[in-house]
C-alpha cells in the first residue's frame, strides 16, 4: 500500500491551498483517513481527520479555515486550506488506516510521504 500526498506549496497569508492523498495497493477498505503537521521545533499535530462514514474531527487552530474530504471510489482524502497563516507553516503527513485484501479484518496505520506548506507574512 502506498500513500501518495500533493498539492503543497509556498503561499502568502491569506491564500488557499488544497492537499491530497490517494491510497493505492491491495485495500479492501479504508477507515479512517486524515492529515497530521509538523512544524519546525514543534510536536506533530493532528490537522483533521474524517472516517468512512465522513464524520470529522479538527485541531481547534484549523477549524473554520480548514475542510477535510474523502473520495472513497478514488481511495483519496483531501484538505482545503484557506485562509492560512504563517503559523500553519509545517510539513504535511496524510495517514489512512487501512484493511488489506486477504488481511481478514486487521487495521494497519499508513503514512503518505509529506508534503510541504509554507506560508509567508
Amino acid at each position: 500500500v502506498q500513500l501518495q500526498a500533493s498539492g503543497g506549496g509556498s503561499v502568502q497569508a491569506g491564500d488557499s491551498l488544497t492537499l491530497s492523498c490517494a491510497a493505492s495497493g491491495s485495500i479492501f477498505r479504508i477507515n479512517n483517513m486524515g492529515w497530521y503537521r509538523r512544524a519546525p521545533g514543534k510536536e506533530r499535530e493532528l490537522v483533521a481527520s474524517i472516517t468512512s462514514s465522513a464524520s470529522t474531527n479538527y485541531a481547534d487552530s484549523v477549524k473554520g479555515r480548514f475542510t477535510i474530504s474523502r473520495d472513497n471510489a478514488k481511495n483519496t482524502v483531501f484538505l482545503q486550506m484557506n485562509s492560512l497563516k504563517p503559523g500553519d507553516t509545517a510539513v504535511y503527513y496524510c495517514y489512512a488506516l487501512i484493511v488489506l485484501i486477504g488481511g481478514g479484518s486487521r487495521m494497519s496505520e499508513y503514512w503518505g510521504q509529506g508534503t510541504q506548506v509554507t506560508v509567508s507574512s
